[in-house]
Formats: structure tokens, C-alpha cells, sequence
């Protein structure tokens, strides 16, 4: 069996990141400020990612059990949900899962299973500094990992 092509995308404030795995292996990710400028944005990246990765599956984070993004964030996160599916692509919404004790933390865990990322891993910041902007590469790469752990039990678990 080939090893399913995942695509994972999450969006925070001000910026959408992209990780791509193809079986347990991260090929590609990216931070991109033009996706979280609207919705509309959004799902034109999306597209230009979707052509040039050719992914078998989309994952996103639920944008109804995501409390802490806002009414925008939640829009650009739909509107990336339904390019897959207007590409006929297999569409996994994901609550997010907090396993470790911050971001941080869970960052330094993918980083030390998928090396090629870590020079990306975001500095702890003070609580009066501007969140990393790198820490939706790792958000994203949490919910590709997700599906890849599940395996296509969980796959198809996750699709209901």
C-alpha cells in the first residue's frame, strides 16, 4: 500500500502554516502571511498547495471545538476545509489535543521525531512578547502526526 500524502494546515492570527507528510516522512511545511489575510486568501493558497503536493488528505483543526481562535481564524480554517473538498480530496477535521504541558514542549516532541523542523522550533517567549510565528508549523505538524499515528483505523475513525 503507497503512504497516504497528508496535508496538514492551522491557522493562528496574523499567519497559516502548512506541514506535508508522506507516510512518517515530513517533506514540506511553510509559514504563509498572505493565507491569513482572508478567507478568500486562504483558500487560494490552499489550492496552490493542493496542486503542488498533490496530498490524498487534508487535515484542519474543528473550527467549532477551537476556542481560542477567533471569528476570522475559524472562517480561513473553513475555507481551507472546503478547497479540499472542492478537489474532491479527503477532508479530516481535528480537535486539537493538548498532550504536553504547553506548546513548547510539544513542539521540542515533533522536533525530536521529525528532525528536518528543528531549526524552526520557536524560543519560549515572555509573557509580554508576540507568540513565535513559527509555532503554527508545529500546531499543523501536531495534526498531521495525529492521523499518521492512527494509522487508517484512525483515519477512518476520524472520518466517522
Amino acid at each position: 500500500m503507497a503512504d497516504h500524502r497528508i496535508l496538514a494546515v492551522a491557522a493562528a492570527s496574523g499567519r497559516v502554516g502548512y506541514a506535508f507528510l508522506v507516510g512518517d516522512k515530513l517533506r514540506d511545511w511553510h509559514v504563509s502571511y498572505t493565507a491569513a489575510k482572508s478567507p478568500t486568501k486562504a483558500a487560494e493558497e490552499a489550492q496552490k498547495w493542493i496542486n503542488r503536493l498533490k496530498p490524498d488528505v487534508v487535515v484542519t483543526e474543528k473550527a467549532a471545538e477551537a476556542a481560542r481562535k477567533g471569528k476570522k481564524t475559524k472562517a480561513i480554517i473553513g475555507a481551507i476545509a472546503r478547497t479540499a473538498e472542492h478537489n474532491y480530496l479527503l477532508n479530516v477535521s481535528v480537535a486539537r489535543v493538548h498532550d504536553y504541558a504547553n506548546k513548547y514542549e510539544e513542539a521540542a516532541a515533533l522536533a525530536a521525531q521529525y528532525p528536518a523542523i528543528e531549526p524552526w522550533l520557536p524560543k519560549k517567549r515572555r509573557f509580554f512578547d508576540n507568540e513565535p510565528r513559527n509555532t503554527v508549523l508545529f500546531e499543523a505538524l501536531s495534526f498531521a502526526d495525529t492521523i499518521r499515528r492512527g494509522g487508517s483505523i484512525g483515519l477512518a475513525a476520524m472520518m466517522g
